[in-house]
């Protein structure tokens, strides 16, 4: 298996206060092992720093983030134990992954141009807004592959009524982004030129509101 650099994993970008971390490993952006590790700490850091007050994360093309990667998954297939101790650490550095970014004194925006599936929608769940083209979709697919979405579905219900989440997780195939609008895991939707531009200007205008209170008001809420 390649071993791929934090580089090619994560890219960042400061600017005004707004920290943009775009992903890796084109063209599925998938939540490996090292890619949950260098996110988590990206957030980390990015939750301390006093030059951030807002971080966007962004997963450019037709696909956000498809999730945990399956090729990593099936290589462990392998290893003595049948991957056992791989994916329950894989699921619990997923997990933590998940709350930093839901707990991070900082706003967080997802910017969403293509499908964000499984482990990828949960990553879209866990900001606190999510900015995306008409061309996206979301998607549990879990059901389709002989599984459920079960630990995705969580961070998702807690953006979506109950029924809502039923429909992704039993159907399994990707809704449009106006039945993800609608149901609540988008805020609002804007065209591929309008996306980036609208979402700088809005993560600025963030950046400038008092910070003290944003922290609180984020762990209040």
């Amino acid at each position: 298996m390649n071993q791929m650099s934090v580089q090619d994993l994560l890219s960042s970008e400061l600017s005004e206060n707004v920290l943009t971390l775009t992903l890796g490993a084109a063209p599925a952006h998938p939540l490996s092992r090292a890619m949950i590790s260098t996110l988590h700490d990206a957030i980390s850091e990015a939750a301390h720093s006093p030059d951030v007050n807002v971080i966007v994360i962004y997963g450019p093309g037709r696909i956000f983030c498809a999730g945990h990667d399956v090729r990593e998954i099936a290589a462990h297939r392998a290893d003595p134990d049948h991957g056992r101790a791989y994916i329950e650490d894989l699921f619990a550095a997923c997990g933590e992954l998940m709350q930093a970014i839901t707990m991070c004194p900082k706003p967080t925006i997802a910017v969403v141009e293509g499908i964000a599936t499984a482990g990828g929608l949960q990553l879209v769940a866990a900001c606190d807004l999510a900015f995306a083209t008409p061309e996206a979709r979301v998607c549990l697919p879990g059901v389709i592959n002989g599984g459920f979405c079960s630990t995705p579905a969580v961070a998702v219900a807690r953006n979506m009524s109950r029924k809502h989440v039923m429909e992704l997780a039993l159907v399994g195939t990707p809704m449009d982004a106006d039945w993800a609008v609608s149901a609540g895991i988008f805020n609002r939707l804007l065209s591929n030129d309008a996306l980036l531009p609208y979402v700088r200007d809005f993560a600025q205008q963030l950046a400038q509101r008092h910070q003290p209170a944003i922290a609180l008001g984020k762990q209040t809420l």
